[in-house]
């Protein structure tokens, strides 16, 4: 019988398939040389105001309606404050008091049966740079920064590392189905909030946060050593257990400890004043709902009816 139970949250970052950046007008497009789609507001020069992106916003709330969440038609950005290299301004616009959509639902086809996971809340922020390391010295490549995304944040639904990639997967067939992104090279990533805690428990455990994975068998394999060194810490003492943030080394298939977990209050969120708020009003919501595409789930019933069978559906679904 088993003893222990993993609880899973995940945060997905998404590169919204814009042609320029969210508020510049730079490129967006992945690849060209290093600091080649850069300007003064994208590498931060001081008094270059943002200008938001009409076609981001359309992105995201499509990205909303695919995921069933309510749309919110007051969303407003806000500065995130942390210093990195590739961070010019030393903040991330971003949303957090006014997020443009909440409370949504996917539903999963899992070995285990159905599975619901709720979806606490889609944002959109700009993507930060690139550092680009050689010998003895790190350069920075601010081709990046500024690149629309949204973040997908769930709930801590899942129980499996099954059921996280069932779930990225069909969040990777939507967003390519529906033009919102590509999510390939490196435009879909994922953090991993994972605990343990004893089965029937309502508590839960200590968290870790894997940060940054971009493939979905690293996800897997380090969602299984994470689970079972948290297993084993509670079974056997062997270590304590402290909210951190962590990486996944692919070589040696174990976490690694990074830093302690920021809390929200480190991160001194306010809102930023060189953004108005975004009004979505009915008519364009009309609008961007009419254009949104057909959800996967519905094209797979559509395949059920011409007699296709579920494996052929999922790799069509899949390969779409």
């Amino acid at each position: 019988m088993q003893k222990y139970e993993t609880v899973i949250g995940l945060e997905v970052h998404v590169e919204m398939a814009t042609e320029s950046k969210i508020f510049c007008s730079c490129s967006a497009k992945f690849g060209g040389e290093q600091n080649e789609h850069v300007c003064p507001a994208c590498c931060g020069m001081p008094g270059m105001l943002p200008v938001t992106n009409r076609h981001a916003i359309e992105l995201a709330v499509k990205a909303g309606f695919m995921l069933n969440c309510k749309i919110n038609q007051y969303t407003t950005f806000d500065k995130k404050s942390y210093y990195y290299p590739d961070l010019p301004c030393a903040y991330q616009i971003t949303q957090i008091n006014h997020p443009i959509c909440t409370n949504g639902l996917v539903s999963l086809k899992t070995s285990q049966g159905p599975r619901d996971i709720r979806i606490k809340q889609i944002h959109m922020e700009e993507d930060a740079g690139k550092l680009v390391h050689s010998g003895n010295s790190s350069f920075v490549d601010f081709n990046r920064t500024s690149v629309p995304l949204i973040e997908i944040v769930t709930q801590p639904d899942f129980r499996s590392a099954e059921e996280v990639v069932t779930y990225l997967n069909k969040l990777k067939s939507m967003f390519r189905s529906g033009g919102i992104s590509e999510c390939e090279e490196g435009a879909m990533r994922c953090d991993v909030n994972i605990s343990v805690r004893p089965v029937g428990s309502t508590e839960f455990g200590v968290r870790t946060e894997i940060k940054n994975m971009a493939s979905f068998e690293a996800i897997e394999r380090a969602i299984k050593y994470e689970s079972q060194r948290h297993m084993d810490a509670l079974e056997y003492e062997i270590e304590e257990l402290v909210q951190e943030t962590r990486r996944f080394d692919d070589v040696s298939g174990k976490t690694f400890a990074m830093r302690n977990k920021e809390t929200e209050a480190d991160y001194r969120y306010f809102p930023d004043a060189n953004l108005m708020p975004i009004i979505i009003d009915d008519a364009w919501l009309e609008e961007i709902k009419a254009n949104k595409p057909v959800a996967v789930d519905e094209k797979a019933e559509q395949y059920r009816e011409y007699g296709i069978s579920e494996k052929e559906i999922d790799m069509l679904i899949s390969n779409h």
